[in-house]
């Protein structure tokens, strides 16, 4: 697989998205090209889609006008509570993607021991 930036996803337009048990994100593109948002699983953290606000499906058929990685470390959601606090090592990513049909942010979690990786890896695989 190619590593690539998130942003690539700007300017094409998806023929499908789907979710893949929470795991891994697949986009397929109208030129055939399929992306994927995944995370390799190690033996001491754990990578997951925690949540997606908005529908998949708004950004099938229209080009892709926002595609963006936000990325945060800190323990606490907007209201200030603690959340999480188990765990030793964690960090937020957010996809924002959008079209002009809708906005969709995908929010992964992951945690770890601090020694294995939490981040979400974006490739083209065909």
């Amino acid at each position: 697989m190619m590593e690539l930036e998130f942003s690539t996803l700007k300017g094409k337009t998806l023929t499908n998205v789907k979710n893949v048990d929470n795991k891994k994100i697949i986009f397929i593109t109208t030129s055939g090209k399929k992306y994927e948002l995944y995370h390799e699983q190690d033996c001491c953290e754990e990578v997951v889609v925690e949540d997606i606000c908005g529908d998949l499906q708004d950004l099938i058929g229209s080009e892709i006008l926002l595609a963006e990685e936000v990325s945060n470390k800190q323990n606490t959601n907007p209201e200030g509570v603690t959340i999480h606090e188990d765990s030793e090592s964690f960090t937020w990513t957010f996809y924002k993607l959008a079209t002009n049909k809708g906005a969709v942010t995908i929010r992964w979690y992951g945690e770890s021991s601090g020694y294995y990786s939490e981040r979400v890896d974006f490739a083209q695989v065909v």
